[in-house]
């Protein structure tokens, strides 16, 4: 990816480089600026909740779901990187999508899709949330996490048999989500569709966009969706996490992604 001298892979000069109508509502936010939380507040920006996530990314690190302007004044005091703010988006489905388009070759292609399964459980009538995310194994490493992240009294419900609750709204692999790759998704409607947004950025060759959507149907044909972030030449084909593909599919996977970024650069 072309990143016209910017800093690599800054959430929001990709994104204003795209075109904010295919993303939320977001704004950026320098961590050394007292006036920024007082403008927001004096102006109504934003109705919570929100997004906060540093604008160079790290695995998720540092991104947080906020609730309140307390919430977000707590935020700003210890963030120490620039950050961006962004509209909650409630589609209920979210994917990462590959793209890659070789330089002078007319259209692109879709090289992968990773579909993204939040943290959740189902009641069983007895146990609490709290119980019920000890007794799944995925989960295990993400309780201290949660237990800081989510209210007590959430973790203390217990639900009824069959009912199941989202516990987590963080599409990220190191917050416990399940990625399965989706790859067979890849369509000639939706590699035609995202050709077409991915080409109104003429420099973007090479990355992951993360997609939040309400139906499979309305994606391919580019309606009710928006992009919550564009990962470039750092981003990594997700799709490989998918638990039923060996060390030496990931491998594979890594191997053509890194070939084609190097014919990208040569041609650039």
């Amino acid at each position: 990816m072309d990143h016209g001298g910017f800093i690599l892979d800054s959430k929001w000069k990709i994104q204003e480089s795209f075109g904010a109508h295919y993303f939320p509502k977001s704004f950026f936010v320098l961590a050394n600026d007292r006036r920024a939380l007082l403008n927001f507040k004096e102006n109504g920006t934003f109705f919570f909740p929100i997004i906060a996530k540093p604008d160079i990314g790290a695995k998720g690190k540092g991104v947080a779901i906020i609730d309140n302007i307390e919430e977000l004044e707590k935020y700003h005091k210890n963030c120490t990187l620039d950050y961006l703010l962004q509209e909650k988006i409630e589609y209920p489905l979210e994917i990462g999508l590959f793209y890659v388009k070789i330089p002078g070759q007319e259209k692109g292609n879709i090289t992968g899709i990773v579909f993204k399964e939040n943290i959740s459980v189902v009641g069983n009538g007895s146990s609490s949330v709290f119980e019920l995310l000890k007794e799944n194994k995925r989960y295990a490493l993400q309780l201290n996490l949660l237990k800081n992240i989510i209210d007590e009294n959430v973790l203390k419900v217990i639900l009824p048999s069959g009912i199941s609750k989202l516990i987590l709204d963080i599409g990220n692999h190191s917050r416990g989500s399940l990625f399965l790759d989706y790859s067979s998704k890849i369509s000639n409607l939706l590699t035609d569709t995202f050709d077409r947004i991915c080409s109104t950025f003429p420099s973007f060759y090479f990355g992951r966009l993360d997609i939040k959507f309400d139906n499979w149907d309305d994606l391919e044909l580019g309606r009710n969706f928006k992009i919550i972030e564009v990962n470039g030449s750092g981003s990594e084909p997700t799709h490989i996490y998918d638990p039923s593909h060996s060390i030496f599919f990931a491998w594979k996977e890594i191997k053509k992604h890194w070939c084609l970024m190097m014919k990208i650069s040569i041609i650039n």
